[in-house]
């Protein structure tokens, strides 16, 4: 693990022949992500794959749907 500053890194993982990755501890402890918990995964062809906790992401979503029905 690289450690960039308190509030990011860089890490790599592997993928298992499952498909699997291990969310790294350090990247639980920073993101409160305990086993159970559901993670969205969000992928863009030219942007990549990205991770967030599915409460997150559905505070982000209903912020999104809240502000076009204002408009």
């Amino acid at each position: 693990m690289k450690d960039i500053r308190d509030d990011r890194f860089i890490v790599s993982v592997k993928v298992g022949p499952k498909g699997q990755i291990t969310v790294p501890a350090e990247a639980r402890k920073m993101f409160d992500i305990k086993e159970g918990d559901t993670l969205m995964v969000m992928g863009d062809r030219e942007r990549g794959i990205a991770l967030i906790k599915d409460d997150m992401f559905y505070k982000l979503m209903g912020g999104m749907f809240n502000n076009e029905s204002s408009n």
